[in-house]
């Protein structure tokens, strides 16, 4: 097998999405191993999780920098000293500049809780339901500098319930992106992703998947 890519995780929060990747890296054939968690909240709960996983985890403060560029130098520094060819976003709620996006150009990936380009933003599940849509989702993309744009590299379709709540689907909606990450980030470390301009397309297409999806099921 080929050398593993380095990937370097970034978050905000509880980390939960960090984990499964972090679950998935342990798998000896996993295309990808990772090097490193850097939280932009020292109190991230996420930074405790991935020591307690034997994973170096840093906090970068950004609340400590004069300006946006100062604390993304910081983080550069410190991805690059770890060796990251690619940049995890895991619920890393800091918005970077295009300077810093375009640095990592086709070598970041960040999942939303949405059917991109649907519901980019911020509450998400809220909208989606007061929209009454029957299919909510997520999204592994790469990043680029607008808000939640970028190719779309997997996603996954969860079905609304009649009585959902925001709670309720973003909890089933989470459960998804905890497989679909690991898959999606396998994926690109592995090269089975090609990425052109801004769409990202499979090197081998699935068999057996022309089939479409139905909610309400069709009999």
């Amino acid at each position: 097998m080929s050398q593993k890519k380095r990937v370097g995780i970034l978050i905000s929060g509880r980390g939960s999405n960090m984990e499964s990747l972090i679950g998935a890296a342990r798998n000896a054939d996993y295309p990808a191993e990772v090097v490193c968690v850097v939280s932009n909240r020292p109190e991230a709960e996420g930074l405790v999780k991935a020591a307690a996983a034997g994973i170096d985890a840093q906090a970068i403060d950004h609340r400590q920098f004069a300006s946006r560029e100062g604390f993304e130098e910081a983080l550069d520094a410190t991805l690059h000293a770890h060796g990251v060819e690619i940049i995890a976003c895991a619920g890393f709620m800091r918005m970077l500049t295009p300077g810093f996006v375009n640095g990592w150009r086709d070598r970041m990936l960040n999942i939303h809780p949405s059917l991109l380009p649907a519901y980019r933003g911020l509450d998400t599940h809220t909208r989606a339901l007061a929209d009454g849509v029957k299919l909510a989702g997520c999204t592994v993309h790469i990043v680029r500098p607008e808000l939640d744009c970028g190719p779309i590299i997997a996603q996954a379709a969860v079905p609304v319930l009649e009585h959902d709540t925001p709670d309720s689907l973003a909890a089933r909606v989470l459960a998804a992106e905890h497989r679909v990450y690991p898959h999606a980030l396998a994926l690109f470390a592995s090269g089975g992703v090609v990425v052109s301009g801004d769409r990202a397309a499979l090197r081998q297409e699935p068999i057996n998947q022309a089939n479409p999806l139905y909610w309400p099921p069709v009999d």
